[in-house]
């Protein structure tokens, strides 16, 4: 009996997504240096990576 498997690229839509979010998120951490927008930025550029590396590893 034959088996047929579904391949998705789901893993990497997502990563790539986040990826942008990410890097985003850095940029807002460059522009807003000193103040709360940084850590904010560095908030969503940390957390949106992580994302993106579970994204990866789930679907793929």
């Amino acid at each position: 009996m034959a088996t047929e498997t579904e391949s998705t690229d789901k893993g990497v839509g997502l990563a790539l997504g986040c990826g942008a979010i990410a890097v985003l998120g850095a940029l807002l951490m460059v522009i807003g240096a000193p103040e709360i927008q940084a850590a904010w930025g560095f908030g969503a550029a940390v957390l949106f990576s992580a994302i993106a590396v579970v994204g990866l590893h789930l679907w793929d």
